[in-house]
């Protein structure tokens, strides 16, 4: 048994969330032979909790296969470790990764994609954090059940509120919900960016980004001042959304954001009465969206009325309903998000220490 037997069927396992083999994405970290015995160390980059069983057992069952001998030892995890972000930014304290989730108008579920997409982050084992940047329109406090204002220790910075094991910021949570901001850009801008460096979070390993639907001054200025490692486009698949997802796509390219994928919602309705399915507002528009644009089509979600029901109540369905199909839907594109991010350059600045001259 040579070590080049295994590498080579290491490179013939395709992963379907990285979209190459696992030696290309730079997974193995380790493989050492001593006769029929082999260690094979494999590191995702990417939170895999779900899956990663079955990730295990095919992969074993795979090399047994081909050498029926091997006497084995897979030793298979994941570790999130920080990207790369826009030149001339640092990355926030105590964030290593900050994903913003987008549209190019209103009206997509934008929002509930947001808070389910950071659930299921958590459920697949990462820390994970969602900051509510819509000033205007805050709807992550609803969303999440939180109440009250938040804590801050020492009057000059905030803590996080925590909803369904997600650390929460929001400036819903510093005024009254019916309160309206009468605010203009430079004011927005400013709020957004204290809400983010002033909260204390704590080891997140994914902050979600709601971010104000559109593509004008605020959204571009935001996108400019925050170090965003990779983004989301979130649209529905009607043209009129269409158009605007496009602007959108363009406008993070302009600020050296990488789009991880697409998120197509209410893709489909299945009617709760006869099991018939619905394009309501059309099909495919995802899957040409990220075609167009080089990107992935990370998923398809249906349009129904218990995610609305369980988002105006503060139970998201992510947590609220953990095994149900829409919510394994949010799980695998939660994976193949992360996967797509971890194929992405990483940060290793904070692995060397910074050089300090002093004067005596």
């Amino acid at each position: 048994m040579e070590r080049e037997n295994i590498e080579s069927i290491l490179k013939d396992y395709d992963c379907p969330y990285m979209g190459t083999d696992l030696v290309t994405g730079n997974t193995v970290k380790d493989i050492k032979v001593d006769g029929d015995n082999v260690h094979i160390q494999i590191v995702l980059g990417w939170p895999a909790e779900g899956i990663i069983q079955d990730f295990h057992k095919n992969l074993t069952k795979k090399i047994n296969e081909a050498y029926p001998d091997v006497k084995l030892t897979l030793d298979l995890k994941y570790e999130i470790i920080p990207h790369t972000v826009q030149q001339s930014l640092e990355r926030v304290k105590g964030i290593k990764n900050i994903i913003a989730v987008a549209s190019g108008k209103g009206g997509v579920g934008k929002s509930t994609t947001a808070v389910n997409l950071a659930l299921a982050l958590k459920e697949e084992g990462a820390n994970t954090a969602i900051l509510d940047a819509d000033i205007y329109g805050p709807s992550i406090p609803r969303m999440l059940g939180l109440e009250g204002k938040p804590d801050s220790e020492d009057g000059k910075t905030l803590e996080p509120k925590v909803g369904h094991g997600l650390q929460a910021m929001s400036i819903g949570l510093l005024v009254e919900e019916d309160t309206p901001m009468i605010w203009r850009g430079p004011m927005v801008t400013q709020a957004l960016e204290q809400l983010l460096t002033d909260t204390n979070w704590k080891d997140i390993d994914f902050l979600i980004i709601d971010l104000p639907p559109g593509t004008g001054d605020v959204q571009l200025t935001l996108c400019q001042k925050i170090p965003v490692s990779g983004a989301v486009i979130v649209t529905t698949p009607q043209d009129i959304s269409l158009i605007d997802a496009r602007k959108g796509l363009k406008m993070f390219e302009k600020v050296e954001v990488p789009v991880l994928g697409v998120i197509e919602n209410m893709s489909s309705f299945i009617c709760p009465e006869c099991g018939n399915m619905e394009s309501i507002f059309g099909e495919g528009g995802g899957e040409q969206l990220a075609q167009e644009n080089g990107v992935k089509l990370l998923g398809e979600l249906p349009l129904q009325k218990q995610i609305r029901e369980e988002m105006d109540k503060g139970t998201p369905t992510v947590s609220q309903n953990p095994e149900s199909p829409t919510s394994m839907a949010f799980r695998e594109i939660a994976r193949k998000m992360a996967a797509t991010l971890s194929m992405r350059k990483k940060d290793y600045s904070s692995v060397f220490p910074k050089i300090v001259i002093q004067n005596d």
